[in-house]
């Protein structure tokens, strides 16, 4: 069976379209950052993937509460930051359940 493509739009409509759109670069867009602090968060969230797989999310949540709850501040900041990096939701969660956003 052959199938067949027509479009909705004729020609002297797509081209007058083309005329009123706006060029934009194609580039990645990249939301977490390029800044040191955002790579060596990176680094450390892919290491961790590499040991613990899809498991990784979990286990920095758990780093962070130990960390939380033995009162060192700087580290749990720094696992929240790699849990946000690989689970945004987890992250968040764990954040909001420290009290710290």
């Amino acid at each position: 069976m052959t199938v067949r493509f027509a479009p909705a739009v004729r020609g002297y409509r797509f081209a007058l379209a083309g005329a009123f759109t706006a060029i934009v670069p194609l580039r990645a867009a990249n939301d977490n950052g390029d800044t040191a602090d955002s790579n060596a968060i990176l680094r450390a969230a892919l290491r961790l993937f590499a040991v613990y797989g899809l498991g990784a999310a979990e286990k920095a949540s758990q780093q962070a509460e130990e960390a939380f709850f033995a009162g060192n501040q700087s580290e749990h900041r720094h696992w929240i930051a790699i849990c946000r990096a690989l689970d945004r939701r987890m992250g968040d969660a764990v954040a909001a359940r420290s009290g710290r956003q």
